[in-house]
């Protein structure tokens, strides 16, 4: 009965004003902006009584880390970044941090990935307090910067740090308000490929690297791995985003760069991924090539039979498990820390990093409901 009474205390429009206030914040990463969410954080966790702390571990890098509860209890953690991808203004049918609610949807740059998230966390608080319904666990709120560009100075700096202690958490990113137990990795990586020049008359004298290239290419994208299929992800995926090679038209390119996209399932390792990636090239031909790392990000998953996540499902009405073709700071959780780490949050990664991002109002309101009668019923895991 806790749980229900503390779903009826959420106030959809609260959930829209916390949210708008995050979202008129501009945090863009890259240049990594998140210094300007920080006072109105303060003054929302403040505001529900938490204890707060501000860890920076690089300038103008700031995470925000607040505690709500005596620390009886076990203790659940929502780990949330506060930064957002850039923007192309003249994309934008309205000024991407002046949120706007038209037609039912909240829009705003981070609007779902991943603000409008992290306001339905803080609302499931709100909604308790207004009930009055008792929290049984401490709750942590780790809302982090430099998610965007793989969080070495947000969870990853955290952890480092020995900062990140909980029994279970959930990332609120955006889930179509289904509970995510796996992601994929991946790897990005540049191929370098040499070539000999030669005058564009005689071709033939030269190698070309771009024809080399554009037989790498043929190799990779969308190859098949041979690897089976995961339940919830797939099959990794590989992808060539861009080719830039040659100088002019009359020389026989004597360079050409690749940059892919490999994607990994979780248990597979960046020389996994390599060494994949090599065997497919090499098997396409000989090639005068180097490949440089430029980042790797490991999959991660969580066993869908695990009692948290049944915990999770129940505070959200029996919303269904699936997983993410990409990767969050789950990870870190899961696969460093072992914590339990489900991901749930309102909105589409559909509309995540594209202009006019939005999240649906209903669907802000239902997450807060769902993290309200979480917080009132969480009392541990045991497996």
């Amino acid at each position: 009965m806790t749980g229900a009474a503390a779903m009826a205390g959420v106030n959809t429009d609260r959930v829209v004003r916390l949210a708008s206030e995050l979202i008129g914040c501009d945090t863009r990463n890259p240049p990594g902006g998140e210094q300007s969410v920080v006072e109105p954080l303060q003054d929302m966790l403040g505001a529900l009584g938490a204890r707060v702390e501000i860890v920076e571990p690089e300038a103008g890098r700031p995470s925000v880390l607040a505690t709500i509860g005596a620390g009886n209890g076990p203790t659940l953690m929502i780990n949330g970044h506060i930064d957002v991808v850039p923007v192309v203004e003249s994309e934008w049918s309205s000024p991407p941090f002046r949120p706007e609610v038209r037609n039912g949807r909240l829009y705003g740059r981070g609007a779902c990935d991943m603000k409008g998230g992290i306001a339905a966390a803080l609302e499931g608080v709100w909604a308790c307090r207004d009930a009055g319904v008792d929290i049984p666990a401490t709750l942590v709120f780790h809302l982090v910067a430099d998610e965007e560009t793989g969080g070495r100075f947000g969870t990853e700096a955290l952890m480092n740090a020995g900062l990140v202690h909980a029994d279970a958490a959930v990332v609120p990113e955006p889930s179509e308000l289904q509970v995510c137990v796996a992601e994929r990795g991946a790897l990005l990586v540049e191929v370098v490929v040499r070539g000999r020049a030669a005058h564009g008359s005689e071709p033939a004298v030269g190698r070309s690297a771009v024809a080399d290239a554009a037989k790498i290419t043929s190799a990779l994208h969308l190859a098949d791995f041979g690897v089976a299929a995961h339940p919830l992800l797939g099959s990794p995926t590989c992808n060539v985003g861009t080719i830039h090679g040659g100088t002019s038209a009359n020389i026989v390119a004597s360079e050409c760069r690749l940059r892919v996209d490999r994607r990994v399932l979780p248990g597979q390792t960046q020389n996994d991924a390599l060494r994949s990636l090599r065997e497919l090239i090499d098997g396409a031909g000989e090639f005068d090539y180097t490949i440089e790392i430029l980042a790797f990000v490991e999959g991660s998953e969580l066993d869908a039979g695990h009692p948290f996540v049944a915990d999770v499902q129940r505070a959200a009405s029996g919303a269904t498990i699936r997983g993410l073709s990409l990767a969050t700071d789950a990870r870190f959780l899961r696969n460093q820390l072992r914590i339990p780490t489900v991901v749930y949050g309102p909105g589409s990664m559909s509309v995540a990093h594209a202009a006019d991002e939005y999240v649906a109002i209903g669907e802000l309101a239902s997450a807060a409901r769902t993290f309200a009668a979480l917080f009132a019923s969480f009392t541990g895991c045991s497996r």
